[in-house]
Formats: structure tokens, C-alpha cells, sequence
């Protein structure tokens, strides 16, 4: 026990720790009003509890401090507590300065009046918590943006190509005449609008201005061929994504990439126009695992509808079926996917509108001759598997694909043709491919993104991305007794940005005895400037 003087009062405590906590809390508590009693010269009045109270509503990192004061306060109970006295302070600032003023008032508290207090605070985090929670649950919800009105962009898609026949083959060049002579082309030339709206609502249209005829649609003259036509609706009731138009039939990872995105100048032999789909008008779902680890899409489309012609007039339609599983065993999270193994599987099945089907190939290249076709074969429908392997090591990224067709012909029933391709890529400035979980047709590759864009100007420069990269192709049709086909395809890319780079292609393609001009190979030099906007 301790006995004061004057106007001080008697303090019990039983407890030395709750002797300290209580005099720091209070100690606090008395700096919010003692300073501006005694710089305005003035006699203090007696503390208002309350007045206390409401400050430490306004002051949340105060309350904070003092709750954790008051924890070894509550852990006494209040059987050990009594009323504690704030002492006057001995010298104000007042006198410091050489003036005269009435001491200020001490203030009391009572073991009643810190319970109010810590029942105060709690209420305060428990309304804060449930403010917080409140507000993450509107976040996370579904809103109603349904007045939202179409966004729209525009943009485009411009790649010059130049093919230089280093050396054919004897054996096709005069058979061939000018396919096998140099030629400069406009391999794309495009226009598109893309816009998203009402929430949920995404649509792409994109077609492309042909400088040439399509005669394999049986077109003549200069047409404009609709690529991307679609409408989707985002995130439906177990559907996920839905798309209706013309769009890539979901099968095979190199197909469903876009050729901005690819990283040779054409796709790999068993790819486009082989053993995988192009775009066709259809439907499809897109839908994901919560992790976006693991992602399946199907659809259902009509059998090659003409881009030139835009349209179909017959009784026999024809379809195709297409499903395609991925899953990433590993993605590293934290950078963003440098480092990750894809996977994934698909299966087509085609049912032939006009009951033929046809496999054949040019050296890589869009205009040429084509140095292996299977012919005209009479076939009822077509079921294709593959399965996909991908791997993002840093700079270093490797990818394959294999293929397995069954042809159901109508004489001799069904026939097995196969091929794959394997390609790396190996970015001398230290990027690396771009991989996306949720791409526009799903798992896919997206933009490369240079660590410092191209760029000379006075005293100052940029390199861009330098990418190295090597594929070997292979195409079997030795069932149809049509040979086999290899191809070796090494070369660079230099990305001036994420939107503008240029292509260099050596192209050697290799085909057996039984292929349309026999045992060839022949050397191409391919040069591109890709651009979109």
C-alpha cells in the first residue's frame, strides 16, 4: 500500500504486473486531453470518461495498442482490481516556460469502466470484421452489370512473306513448273473487331483480305474469307464458357495457339489441314477446374463449310465431334508460369459431308507443291486421337504432339495413318514462352514479351528477343501406299515487341519413294514481318 498527498486518492493493487499495465493504459489515455488543457493555460477539469471513450473510437491504432495492454488486465479478473488514480503531473508546460498554473485535476477510473472500455473495443473489430466481410462478399458475388452496352476494339493483322527456293529437288522442279519458283506474298492480311458486353457477353469478328483465288472452294476471283465469327457467353452454369460461330475446333495445342502465337511460319506437317480441324462453324464449351490446373472443351461443328463461300446448300451436312483434355502436373505460381508441364489429350471425329477424305502436304510453306498426298479416298467418316507434352524451362521450352487416324473406308475398312512433330525454342535473351490457362480457346500459348523492345535512337538502344528454335515434322500415309514425309525446320525470331517481330525459316523437307514426286529433298529459305495491332 502507498499513501499520496493532497488530492491524490488511496491505490490498491495486488498484482505488480497489473500495476504496470494499468498506469502505461491510463498514462495513454491522459495524453489525449492533459496537452491542450496545459498549453491553453488553463485549470483542467476532471475527466469525462465518456469523452475518453469516444476518442478511442476515432483513434483504431490507439485502440489496438491498448487492447493488447489490457489482455494481462482481464487474465487478473476483476476480484483483483481496484479503482487506480492517474497522478497529476508535477510540472506542466506552463511552468516550464516560466508561468504559473493551477495543477490539472487527477482522473479516476473504475475496474467497471475498463470492462465498458475493452467491451467497446471488441464491438468495434467484431462491426469492422463484418464490414470487411460484407464488402469481400459483394466482391466476390455476381453483380448485375447488364446495362453495360458493347466495348468494342479494332485491330488487325499484317505478315509478309518472301520464299526463296534455295534448291529443288530435280525430281519436282520440272514437274512442279512455278510452284517451286520464288514468290513474295501477303500470307495475312486481316481485319477484326473484337468487344465484350452486358457483363458476360464477348464476341470476335475477323476475316481477311485475299489478294487470290480459292480455287479448292471452287471461288475464282479475289474473295474476302471469314475467319473468326462468333459470340460467347462467359461463365454459364456448369457449361463455363459457350461459344456459336466460326472459331478452332478445340483439338490439338499447336492448332488452337494463333499463328501470332506459333513460333515457326507455318504449322507443323500433321497439324493444319491433316490430322487437326481448322476453323469451322459450330459450337463449343470451355471449362476449367478451380485451380485452372485442369481444363476440358467439346464441341460440335459442320463438316469444312467454305471460308470463301460462307455458306453450304445440301442434304448431307456433315459434322464433327471434338473433345480436348489438358492438366498442368506442375505450373511454378510464383513466376507466373517460367517454369511448368503441360499435358493434354483430344480425339475428332469427322463424319465426311461428300463421303471423301484427302492427306496431303506442302514442304511448310503456302504456296508450293504438295510432296505427299494420299488422293481422293472414299471414306464414310475419320476418328483422330493425339496427345500433347509441353514443357516451359525458363528460356527453354520444348513441345510435341503425336497423332493416330483411322480412316473408314469404304473399301477395306479402317485404315491407320499417323505423325507428330517436336520442336524447342531457346530465347538467347533470357524470356520465355508465354503460356495461358484461360486462353481464347483455351490452354494455349500466348505473346512472347521481349524484356526490352527493339529501339535505335541517338544514344540510346534496345535488342528486343532473339529466339533460336528447331522442329522435326513427320506424316505417314504408307497405308494408302501414299510414302511418308519428313521435314527439319531450324531458325530464329527477333521480336521487336510483343506485337511486331520477324521470321527466318530454313525448311528441309524429305519424302519417300512412294510420295507424289518419289525420294526428294530440297533446301527453302522463309522470311517473315509479322505485325498486329
Amino acid at each position: 500500500m502507498t499513501q499520496s498527498r493532497g488530492k491524490r486518492r488511496t491505490v490498491m493493487v495486488h498484482a505488480s504486473a497489473y500495476r504496470t499495465a494499468m498506469l502505461s493504459a491510463v498514462l495513454v489515455l491522459a495524453t489525449f486531453v492533459a496537452p491542450g488543457a496545459l498549453l491553453a493555460q488553463e485549470p483542467m477539469r476532471p475527466i469525462d470518461a465518456q469523452a475518453i471513450f469516444d476518442r478511442l473510437e476515432a483513434q483504431d491504432a490507439e485502440i489496438a495498442r491498448l487492447r493488447a495492454q489490457l489482455t494481462g488486465i482481464e487474465e487478473l479478473g476483476p476480484a483483483a482490481i481496484k479503482p487506480v488514480t492517474l497522478p497529476a503531473p508535477a510540472v506542466s508546460i506552463a511552468d516550464v516556460a516560466g508561468e504559473a498554473t493551477v495543477q490539472p485535476q487527477p482522473a479516476s477510473f473504475t475496474i467497471e469502466q475498463f470492462e465498458d472500455m475493452v467491451h467497446r473495443v471488441e464491438s468495434l473489430e467484431q462491426a469492422g470484421k463484418k464490414k470487411v466481410d460484407s464488402e469481400k462478399k459483394a466482391d466476390d458475388g455476381w453483380k448485375d452489370v447488364s446495362s453495360e452496352k458493347w466495348t468494342i476494339k479494332l485491330g488487325g493483322h499484317v505478315q509478309g512473306d518472301y520464299i526463296n527456293w534455295v534448291r529443288a529437288d530435280p525430281a519436282i522442279e520440272p514437274a512442279s513448273g512455278p510452284d517451286t519458283q520464288d514468290y513474295f506474298e501477303f500470307r495475312r492480311l486481316r481485319l477484326l473487331a473484337d468487344g465484350i458486353g452486358y457483363g458476360v457477353y464477348d464476341f470476335r469478328f475477323q476475316f481477311d483480305i485475299e489478294p487470290e483465288a480459292e480455287a479448292d472452294d471452287g471461288v475464282n476471283t479475289p474473295v474476302t474469307v471469314v475467319k473468326d465469327a462468333y459470340l460467347t457467353i462467359q461463365e454459364t452454369e456448369y457449361l463455363g464458357r459457350v461459344r456459336f460461330g466460326n472459331f478452332f475446333v478445340p483439338f490439338s495445342l499447336e492448332q488452337v495457339t494463333n499463328d501470332t502465337n506459333n513460333i515457326f511460319m507455318e504449322r507443323s506437317i500433321p497439324t493444319q489441314g491433316i490430322f487437326a480441324a481448322n476453323r469451322e462453324v459450330g459450337v463449343a464449351s470451355y471449362n476449367w477446374s478451380d485451380d485452372k490446373n485442369v481444363s476440358w472443351t467439346y464441341g460440335v461443328f459442320f463438316d469444312s463449310i467454305s471460308e470463301s463461300l460462307k455458306e453450304r446448300i445440301d442434304d448431307n451436312q456433315g459434322y464433327r465431334v471434338s473433345g480436348r483434355v489438358t492438366w498442368l502436373p506442375y505450373y511454378d505460381e510464383p513466376s507466373n508460369g517460367r517454369y511448368l508441364v503441360h499435358t493434354g489429350a483430344g480425339i475428332l471425329f469427322t463424319d465426311e459431308q461428300d463421303d471423301q477424305a484427302q492427306f496431303r502436304a506442302r514442304p511448310q510453306i503456302h504456296e508450293g507443291p504438295r510432296l505427299i498426298d494420299s488422293g481422293v479416298l472414299p471414306a464414310a467418316s475419320t476418328t483422330t486421337g493425339n496427345v500433347e507434352l509441353a514443357t516451359v524451362l525458363g528460356p527453354l521450352s520444348v513441345q510435341t504432339e503425336w497423332f493416330l487416324c483411322s480412316v473408314n473406308l469404304d473399301d477395306g475398312g479402317p485404315t491407320t495413318l499417323y505423325g507428330g512433330y517436336i520442336y524447342a525454342s531457346y530465347f538467347l535473351t533470357g524470356e520465355n514462352r508465354i503460356y495461358e490457362r484461360e486462353g481464347q480457346h483455351g490452354a494455349q500459348f500466348g505473346r512472347s514479351v521481349p524484356y526490352t523492345n527493339f529501339f535505335c535512337v541517338p544514344g540510346c538502344h534496345g535488342c528486343g528477343a532473339w529466339e533460336a528454335k528447331a522442329r522435326m515434322s513427320y506424316l505417314n500415309l504408307d497405308e494408302v501406299d501414299a510414302g511418308r514425309y519428313h521435314d527439319l525446320t531450324v531458325g530464329f525470331n527477333w521480336y521487336w515487341t510483343e506485337r511486331i517481330r520477324v521470321m527466318f525459316d530454313w525448311i528441309h523437307p524429305m519424302t519417300s519413294e512412294e510420295t507424289t514426286f518419289g525420294k526428294t529433298d530440297s533446301d527453302l529459305l522463309a522470311t517473315r514481318l509479322d505485325f498486329n495491332f
